[in-house]
């Protein structure tokens, strides 16, 4: 049985270096300088450094100097430093296997703290959960959970995971509603390749 309190930082020993990890394995063609590392992680300049440092030594992160050779999500003005995965790293494959599997222990949590501050009628993890990026949306949520709930949930999600989760949120009324007149919004998101961990009202 899983635990719904299960944080990476419990695996790993550190919040920042198990959030550098999974940011690192989870986006393998993307750079990052290293400002936007503490960015996207929520933590310090010193901690993401010395975390760093840590993970070049093992081999399993690289530092390079100079134009940018893959996607990043900051301007290059000049010529500085970014870090990368190193996808030729012996254990790379088995830790990305890791960290797929430690985002189900995350979704769990998520859906039992949402099950706390509200109903939920239906929920299912999509677009970048199941590697699909043309979808509009990465979490579907429909019941009477508020928007502030949802948003702080989400929001704890986030830091876990090390990137952005995009979330849609709809009454039960509004979605029996829309999909009765076939709303093109709601079949680009109910499909059958989704995660969904709550289905009260039979959605197929």
């Amino acid at each position: 049985m899983s635990n719904p309190d299960f944080k990476l930082e419990h695996l790993f020993g550190s919040k920042t270096r198990a959030r550098l990890l999974g940011l690192f394995l989870m986006h393998p063609e993307t750079a990052f300088f290293v400002r936007e590392l503490t960015r996207k992680i929520d933590a310090q300049l010193n901690s993401v450094r010395r975390e760093l440092k840590n993970l070049i030594d093992l081999g399993l992160v690289v530092e390079r100097v100079g134009d940018v050779p893959v996607k990043t999500g900051a301007a290059l003005s000049e010529k500085k430093k970014y870090y990368i995965v190193n996808v030729d790293f012996i254990l790379f494959e088995d830790l990305r296997q890791l960290f797929k599997k430690v985002q189900l222990l995350l979704k769990n949590g998520l859906v039992q703290d949402l099950s706390k501050v509200g109903g939920v009628d239906y929920l299912a993890f999509t677009g970048r959960f199941i590697e699909r990026t043309d979808m509009p949306t990465d979490l579907f949520i429909v019941g009477s959970v508020s928007v502030e709930d949802v948003q702080r949930t989400v929001a704890a999600l986030e830091k876990e995971l090390g990137h952005e989760v995009n979330y849609t949120l709809m009454s039960r009324e509004e979605f029996k509603y829309r999909r009765e007149l076939n709303d093109r919004f709601i079949q680009s998101i109910v499909r059958p390749e989704n995660i969904v961990t709550v289905n009260t009202i039979d959605v197929v």
